[in-house]
């Protein structure tokens, strides 16, 4: 029966079922990577957050006494215009530890690891499926689904299973899930919609190299795998920078005297 229906499929629409297959193994590649670039970006920003509250602090307090320190020296030595510029340079590097230390006292982070449910995943890969801006016909169709995109994965990082589930509910409600008619435009839509999700893949892959990349994921990977021993990396870290802070305390002091 299969065969004799395909017998019957003009050579445009046997093109768009093969189109169209061919879309529906990308589109699933593309939801397990935008599924992993989520994840990795939401344990990079919590972790960022543990790590500022443990050590963040020690080394903003460390940053500070040196540009006291430095500070001191350039006011002992005002025509010494290399003192002046480590001064200068200590100070904004105190300022922006500062900051940093600050943001992640008052950050809503939760102090966790994330790790998202199967559940979770799974919705969100369905709700993506539906969502994703790469999945655009224009212009403005893109702009909306970036909208929709941005609370998923707001959504998602909160664990917030009852928003995405309304956000599938909404866009499958909505005039952007109503495809249009006839097999010639629908057969140029699906190769536009291959190339657009080509494209994204290969994005996704850049973002999620540089991200891998970053110093601070691989303190991570290395805080993690310390952890799977039962050792505290950034409680020894912590300790090892309290030292330093002690160290530089007493030099302030001899500067001083």
């Amino acid at each position: 029966m299969s065969r004799e229906i395909a017998t019957k499929l003009s050579p445009e629409e046997r093109e768009l079922e093969k189109k169209r297959g061919e879309l529906t193994a990308l589109e699933a590649q593309l939801l397990q990577l935008e599924l992993d670039l989520a994840t990795l970006q939401a344990e990079l920003r919590t972790f960022e957050g543990r790590y500022l509250r443990s050590v963040g602090g020690l080394y903003a307090e460390l940053d500070e006494i040196e540009a006291q320190i430095a500070e001191a020296l350039a006011r002992f030595s005002p025509k010494d215009h290399a003192a002046q510029q480590q001064a200068t340079h200590a100070r904004r590097q105190a300022r922006e530890s500062a900051q940093a230390a600050g943001h992640a006292g008052t950050s809503e982070t939760p102090d966790t690891v994330f790790h998202p449910s199967d559940s979770l995943k799974r919705l969100y890969r369905t709700v993506a499926r539906y969502v994703h801006p790469d999945l655009a016909t224009n212009a403005q169709d893109r702009m909306r689904r970036h909208e929709v995109m941005a609370a998923v994965n707001h959504a998602y990082e909160a664990g917030d299973v009852d928003r995405l589930r309304q956000i599938l509910e909404e866009w499958e409600h909505s005039p952007e899930s109503v495809e249009g008619q006839g097999v010639e435009a629908e057969l140029v839509r699906v190769i536009r919609k291959i190339a657009q999700v080509e494209e994204r893949l290969q994005t996704i892959k850049s973002e999620m190299a540089q991200l891998v990349a970053l110093e601070l994921s691989q303190l991570k990977t290395k805080v993690e795998a310390a952890e799977a021993t039962g050792q505290d990396f950034l409680a020894t870290l912590a300790k090892r920078v309290q030292e330093q802070v002690d160290q530089a305390r007493a030099r302030l002091r001899e500067v001083l005297q």
